[in-house]
């Protein structure tokens, strides 16, 4: 069975409101997304926001893959703790194994291997990132493979990938992002694969961000009041635990892209399929 490392991004502190209103936190939520695609799959969970050490035992090239997370930091920031995550992303990248990046981990990504993230000219994305186009190159690789042409999916950012690193190639775009999909080599010999959006995250999610972010998404005129933007959150709970119900996919605009957990996840599959599992294979191969 494949064994994936997930690096949270994010601090405990920083989860906990998250965990009082009934959002999962970044472990649970790959763990289930991964195992829609593969029952078998084992993940292992490190907080790389608050420093903690790999598992007894073991190390980089132990593991099948390796997720970097979702995370509130900005890369130019230049903290201690972004540039903590910086070298653990180019601990992996020194290595030939598969790593993975939502959000976060996708701009970490990019800068890790020298590229350029910003801060969104558009403004924030959250929610739903509407619109979402394949290119040419999204067509023709499997990162993307069995998503219609032009898709929604889970969001929140303020950041962006401004310049991809050398080599990369972007898949997909909107409106908000030029880079919501993307691939791009690894020094060790290996491959990163990523998104802008969030295959991992469910509308449980969505709501406890709009729920404790209430404020500054107003003013920015995501709602016409806060009460309007809590009771759109009110709708995604309701649509997350019952996902036929036609009113509230009408009403929030939200389609099976997101509420049919295979369809939503479609890419963390991919990457399973495609990348982590020859990778594994070609391990077992080795070591013989």
């Amino acid at each position: 069975m494949p064994h994936i490392l997930i690096a949270d991004c994010v601090r405990a502190a920083h989860q906990r409101p998250f965990d009082e209103i009934g959002a999962r936190g970044n472990v649970a939520l790959f763990t289930e997304a991964l195992r829609h695609h593969d029952a078998a799959v084992e993940c292992s969970g490190v907080n790389l926001a608050d420093g903690e050490a790999l598992p007894a035992g073991t190390g980089l090239v132990d593991f099948d893959g390796v997720i970097l997370t979702g995370s509130p930091l900005h890369v130019g920031d230049a903290s201690p703790e972004v540039l903590h995550q910086l070298a653990f992303a180019r601990a992996a990248f020194a290595t030939a194994i598969p790593v993975w990046g939502s959000c976060w981990g996708l701009q970490l990504a990019a800068a890790a291997l020298g590229g350029k993230v910003r801060h969104s000219p558009a403004g924030r994305e959250i929610g739903v990132a509407r619109a979402i186009t394949i290119n040419a190159a999204g067509r023709e690789h499997p990162l993307l493979a069995g998503r219609a042409a032009v898709f929604d999916a889970l969001c929140s950012h303020l950041d962006e990938v401004e310049t991809p690193p050398p080599g990369a190639v972007v898949l997909a775009s909107n409106a908000i992002s030029t880079v919501q999909a993307m691939v791009a080599p690894t020094p060790g010999g290996g491959v990163f694969w990523g998104t802008q959006y969030h295959p991992e995250m469910d509308l449980t999610v969505v709501a406890a961000l709009l729920e404790l972010r209430a404020e500054p998404i107003t003013r920015e005129g995501f709602a016409e009041s806060r009460a309007a933007l809590l009771a759109y959150a009110a709708d995604c709970r309701a649509l997350d635990a019952a996902p036929g119900r036609r009113d509230l996919a009408w009403r929030t605009g939200i389609g099976p892209d997101i509420t049919d957990p295979l369809r939503r996840t479609r890419e963390l599959g991919n990457w399973l399929r495609h990348i982590v599992l020859p990778y594994r294979a070609g391990r077992g191969n080795r070591s013989r």
